[in-house]
């Protein structure tokens, strides 16, 4: 089932989204049903719901840090762009790298970038260990989604990692806490909504 209109300007209208956002997110959104079958993209197939539980609740970051101070972003295990382009969409100027290694996945997310259009976006397919130890992104903020654990993903804050200080946002549900081994990277956490299911962000930095 196709979103009616109201459905997309509610959404237009709660994000400030221009015109031509709008249409790459319809767009987005037509890709992401149409190569589900074949790319095992997510479970969600209701429209309304993908809207919500994965437009939205990428996009409600937004209303917790300033993305005008920020200028690059990595998505961890990205799956099928969330939140890594639904971010791109919404803030053009932020240079985004999405980390996946599953094959199909990585062949949806480099369709979606040429027919959205989008510039300033790489995929790295290789594994988060490997991403530490061989790259070097001038990155600030690192975005994980349903993706690994907030102990794996603190690794980031090593010594000798040269993303040691950047920050990093975990998508956690309302009853997560943070556990023994990053409470020391823990900083705090944004609680919010979305279609009447309560999230939260945990931030995380050195």
């Amino acid at each position: 089932m196709v979103p009616s209109t109201v459905v997309w300007a509610d959404f237009a209208q709660r994000y400030a989204l221009t015109d031509l956002q709008i249409e790459q997110f319809k767009d987005y959104f037509n890709l992401l049903v149409s190569e589900n079958e074949q790319y095992n993209l997510t479970a969600i197939t209701d429209s309304d719901s993908i809207i919500e539980y994965h437009f939205a609740d990428s996009l409600e970051l937004g209303n917790k840090l300033d993305f005008s101070a920020i200028s690059s972003i990595c998505d961890v295990g990205t799956g099928a762009g969330f939140p890594g382009l639904a971010l791109k969409i919404k803030y053009p100027h932020v240079s985004v790298v999405l980390i996946e290694v599953v094959g199909k996945k990585v062949s949806f997310l480099n369709m979606v970038i040429s027919r959205l259009g989008l510039s300033g976006v790489e995929v790295y397919t290789q594994d988060w260990r490997t991403f530490l130890r061989k790259t070097e992104y001038p990155l600030q903020l690192f975005c994980a989604r349903a993706s690994l654990r907030p102990d794996e993903l603190t690794r980031l804050f090593q010594g000798g990692c040269v993303y040691k200080n950047a920050q990093l946002v975990y998508w956690a549900a309302a009853d997560w806490s943070v556990g023994p081994k990053e409470q020391v990277f823990f900083k705090k956490s944004f609680e919010y909504t979305v279609k009447n299911r309560q999230r939260k962000y945990a931030l995380f930095s050195r």
